[in-house]
């Protein structure tokens, strides 16, 4: 197979699972790491950041909603694609997920072909997203090429998924997008609209981005819009 210049952080507890997880990604291509904990994952970021980082939820010690939110808390892991994977299906789970920063999620038990699929789907939007052109519009400034988001000068502090909407909903301001749009905008590919994902990411951008998320208009029935006003 062709060879994918991707780094995984693979942090799952279960052992046939993640071997398995582990040796179908590197044979896609992809240079996995492999760990049993959050605790023994984190000093290894001292040593080298990854790509991509694929967490279990219900792992020993720190769980994966907890790892979630220290990798969102620290500077050099902030901006880090993650995809949980959990066998919490429930709408409040994924949601509480979303909420702490993740940008996917994919439910056990999952087919290996849809895990991949999801994963090229993250590294197809990482160079999507880097050109270099600055985005302005009112107090926002939206930086591709630094990953960086500023309102009134000061920075924001957005994940990765909430960046590349922000930047969907600026690239096409005064335009009404729906959901679908959205979403295969943001994820690269067209994801089922059976959950309340975007609803969440929008939320979170809202409230990141104070008066300026005002901007961002709900449309009943059809999506969202940035209002240039």
């Amino acid at each position: 197979m062709k060879k994918e210049k991707g780094i995984i952080f693979l942090v799952e507890d279960e052992e046939d699972i993640r071997k398995l997880v582990a040796s179908y990604l590197t044979e896609a291509g992809y240079d996995v790491y492999q760990f049993g904990t959050g605790e023994e994952m984190l000093p290894f970021l001292y040593r080298k950041l990854p790509d991509l980082f694929l967490i279990d939820i219900l792992l020993p010690g720190i769980d994966g909603f907890e790892l979630t939110k220290e990798l969102r808390y620290r500077s050099e892991t902030k901006s880090i694609p993650i995809i949980i994977l959990t066998c919490k299906g429930e709408e409040s789970d994924r949601v509480l997920g979303l909420e702490l920063g993740a940008d996917d999620y994919i439910v056990k038990p999952f087919s290996l072909r849809e895990l991949l699929a999801r994963v090229k789907a993250i590294f197809r939007r990482q160079k999507k997203f880097a050109p270099p052109e600055t985005l302005k519009c009112g107090d926002i400034i939206l930086e591709p090429e630094s990953f960086k988001t500023r309102v009134k000068g000061k920075e924001v502090n957005l994940t990765t998924t909430e960046f590349k909407i922000l930047r969907l909903l600026l690239e096409n301001e005064g335009k009404v997008l729906n959901r679908e749009a959205i979403i295969t905008g943001t994820y690269g590919y067209n994801k089922p609209i059976i959950d309340r994902t975007i609803d969440v990411h929008i939320r979170n951008l809202r409230k990141k981005l104070g008066k300026e998320g005002e901007r961002i208009k709900s449309i009943r029935g059809v999506g969202y819009k940035f209002s240039p006003e």
